[in-house]
């Protein structure tokens, strides 16, 4: 056999290299199970339309996801610290995401900063990983952090910050969390900020607000104004991914950044 002929199939390593190449750069589901000529479907009459209707997708029914959160609010209730607390969201089986991600998302930064932030939920790089807001969004967020004079590696609690989601499990493709994913995360959420105990929160996007403002008005509508989460002040803004596609909303940002570093020295000076 000559050098031309000769063929070498990859081994196991090299595949699975291959396929985690992929992963990172977004190829996350697979399509067909072979290789599609689509000059040959090109040339094929288009199929005649069904008349009987896609099956719907399943949702959560009312009735499970009433008992999910109530689950949760259990299991909630039940750590007395942080650590407990992870271990009891790790437990919990109510929310689907948990089968589709690679890593459970809890936190990042110092617990005992006077800064909490809430996002929204894991991303590609931080399911990857499992920390939050380590992408491109994050990138942003640590520069606008730096901005105010808070850092989340600083170990002053004063200039740290601490940082967490709504959700702990990546949603697939990156969508937003369901109103039933909320829900059932709500408790989770609510006694991670009773733990921490920040002086300050600042919620980002509309998956953050909504779900501890409990509101039904966009974030557009309800960034920049103070309200109570758990007795600990709380406002609302933009989140970071949502900067890097809509620049014009940095300046409602820059703002709202200001208004919490204000906050914070004043709890700090009192």
């Amino acid at each position: 056999m000559n050098a031309e002929n000769r063929h070498t199939s990859p081994d196991t390593a090299e595949l699975l290299a291959a396929l985690a190449w992929q992963f990172d750069l977004g190829i996350d589901e697979p399509i067909a199970d072979a290789p599609i000529d689509r000059y040959a479907l090109a040339a094929a009459p288009a199929p005649t339309p069904s008349l009987t209707p896609a099956a719907p997708k399943p949702q959560p029914k009312p009735a499970d996801t009433a008992s999910h959160v109530v689950e949760a609010q259990r299991l909630a209730a039940t750590a007395t610290d942080l650590k407990s607390l992870a271990i009891a969201m790790e437990q919990f089986d109510g929310c689907e995401l948990k089968l589709g991600a690679r890593n459970f998302v809890f936190a990042d930064g110092d617990p005992g900063a006077h800064l909490m932030i809430v996002g929204e939920a894991p991303g590609r790089d931080e399911d990857r990983l499992g920390r939050p807001f380590v992408g491109r969004a994050g990138q942003l967020l640590d520069r606008m952090l730096a901005a105010i004079g808070h850092d989340r590696t600083s170990e002053p609690p004063e200039q740290g910050v601490y940082i967490t989601n709504v959700l702990p499990w990546r949603p697939p493709q990156n969508r937003d969390p369901t109103v039933e994913e909320m829900a059932m995360m709500k408790a989770f959420l609510r006694r991670h900020i009773e733990l921490a105990a920040p002086e300050v929160l600042l919620l980002m996007g509309n998956s953050a607000m909504k779900t501890l403002f409990e509101v039904e008005r966009g974030i557009t509508a309800m960034r920049g104004q103070w309200r109570e989460v758990a007795g600990i002040p709380a406002i609302a803004t933009f989140h970071p991914a949502a900067l890097l596609r809509r620049g014009e909303q940095k300046r409602a940002a820059w703002q709202d950044l200001l208004d919490v570093k204000a906050r914070l020295a004043g709890k700090e000076g009192s």
